[in-house]
């Protein structure tokens, strides 16, 4: 069987769907490990990793269950979801590659003034104290509050690193978006084969 038959669109498209459940039991492990070993104190930010990590999942095994049984119902089903999440995903790429100092100051910002959760951890994990000025009167989960003249502010070191995150991650998620295309390529094609175990007067 020649590459581009039937047998061989139906195990690339699992073998797509095989990294996408490992992926997504990664992202819902890291999520369970950093909230078990209290590296991430917020409820918002595990929970929403791990909706993330099981809704890939799920995806994935309906994009899994559609290419083994050739069902036209899931893999139509799977090819618009698929679809539909390479777009959010390109867009919010390139949105981060685009992004600007400016720009990202005012998410750094709206970030932090939304959870204080979330504001513990990265006063723990940085060790710094505060977004924009160090409050000396005020409770700082950091280290470098028992001696307050070794504090600096939050603000300062995340502008530091931010750049660089969002470039990994819109470069990531851009690589990542074009194996989505694969996947919506691969299920259209495949949706279209004839299965050679079939009758061969029928059409699925």
């Amino acid at each position: 069987m020649v590459c581009g038959g039937f047998v061989c669109t139906r195990n690339a498209l699992a073998a797509l769907n095989v990294v996408y459940v490992m992926v997504s039991l990664l992202l819902i492990g890291v999520a369970a490990w950093g909230k078990w070993f209290g590296l991430v104190s917020s409820i918002g930010v595990v929970a929403g990793v791990i909706g993330v990590g099981a809704f890939l999942l799920l995806v994935a095994f309906v994009g899994l269950c559609g290419a083994l049984k050739h069902n036209q119902v899931l893999l139509f089903f799977y090819m618009m979801i698929l679809f539909i999440v390479f777009v959010l995903q390109f867009s919010i790429s390139c949105a981060c590659l685009a992004i600007n100092t400016d720009q990202q100051n005012q998410l750094l910002a709206a970030g932090w003034n939304r959870s204080e959760a979330t504001q513990q951890d990265v006063e723990k994990t940085l060790n710094c104290c505060g977004f924009s000025y160090v409050d000396y009167n005020a409770s700082c989960s950091a280290r470098c509050f028992a001696t307050p003249p070794s504090c600096s502010t939050c603000s300062v070191i995340l502008q530091r690193y931010t750049g660089e995150v969002l470039q990994f991650v819109g470069g990531i998620g851009l690589f990542f978006s074009f194996s989505e295309i694969l996947g919506v390529w691969l299920t259209h094609k495949y949706r279209n084969l004839k299965d050679p175990r079939s009758n061969p007067g029928a059409f699925l």
